[in-house]
């Protein structure tokens, strides 16, 4: 099952076009492809696609973007300007379908793949590089925001939407300037 784009992804969408032009951007979590197109639109310098589904590093690469199955970081080699990521952001439920689960589910609280991705991303963000990060209002963020204090990162919620349940956030991730 490839995510397809739903309220979320437009919202990061959005963004990714202000951000993307003359950037090296990773697509972490790929998914459709949206925001790999979403960065070529723009202008970005080089656009590479990862995603865990091998049927989405399909579609990524019938777009012509450049992609590689990997489990975040594994397979990433080098530095980005920009980094997207709409990881799965909700917490586990029980009736939800395995398939679903994967595009949809963070971990048993909502957000441990986030937690697993902000170290290995800082590693592969370039001097001044930013991260982007699509999060829920059901998402979890006390682990997270103690996370990116740990790490030496700041965010600002650069945009925001009410859906009929959750309050969904796009957060700009980097280093403080003075550091």
């Amino acid at each position: 099952m490839i995510y397809e784009p739903a309220e979320d992804s437009f919202l990061l969408e959005k963004e990714v076009l202000k951000f993307a032009k003359r950037k090296r951007v990773l697509d972490m979590g790929s998914g459709s492809g949206i925001q790999s197109l979403a960065a070529k639109k723009a202008g970005a310098k080089s656009v590479f696609a990862i995603d865990t589904n091998i049927d989405a590093i399909k579609r990524c690469k019938s777009l012509g973007i450049k992609s590689v199955k990997s489990n975040l970081f594994q397979k990433v080699k080098g530095n980005f300007d920009l980094i997207i990521f709409n990881p799965p952001y909700l917490p586990e439920d029980i009736l939800e379908d395995s398939e679903s689960k994967k595009v949809t589910t963070g971990g048993k609280k909502g957000d441990e793949i986030i937690l697993k991705f902000l170290p290995q991303a800082k590693k592969h963000l370039a001097r001044e590089g930013t991260i982007l990060l699509l999060l829920s209002s059901l998402t979890p963020k006390k682990k997270i925001i103690a996370r990116l204090k740990k790490l030496n990162l700041s965010k600002k919620i650069i945009s925001s939407q009410k859906v009929f349940f959750e309050m969904l956030e796009v957060w700009k991730i980097r280093e403080p300037k003075n550091s």
